[in-house]
C-alpha cells in the first residue's frame, strides 16, 4: 500500500499499488538543464486526484 494525502478529507489514505500510476515531469531549467521529478499519482474512492512525489529508486521500484 502506498500513502498518500487527501486535502478533502485532510487525513493520510492507503491506496493499493495496482491503482497507482506513474508520472515523470520533465522541465528545462533557465540555465538549459533538464529537470526531472519523479511522482505517483491516484484518485481516492471520492474523487480526489493525489499526487505524491518520491525518489528514482521508489520510482523504479514501483511495477506498473
Amino acid at each position: 500500500m502506498i500513502q498518500f494525502y487527501n486535502v478533502r478529507k485532510k487525513e493520510k489514505v492507503q491506496i493499493d499499488p495496482s491503482k497507482v500510476e506513474k508520472k515523470v515531469y520533465t522541465r528545462t531549467t533557465k540555465n538549459g538543464k533538464i529537470s526531472e521529478r519523479y511522482a505517483f499519482a491516484a484518485v481516492d474512492e471520492d474523487g480526489t486526484k493525489m499526487t505524491k512525489f518520491c525518489s528514482k529508486a521508489d520510482y523504479d521500484k514501483l511495477e506498473n
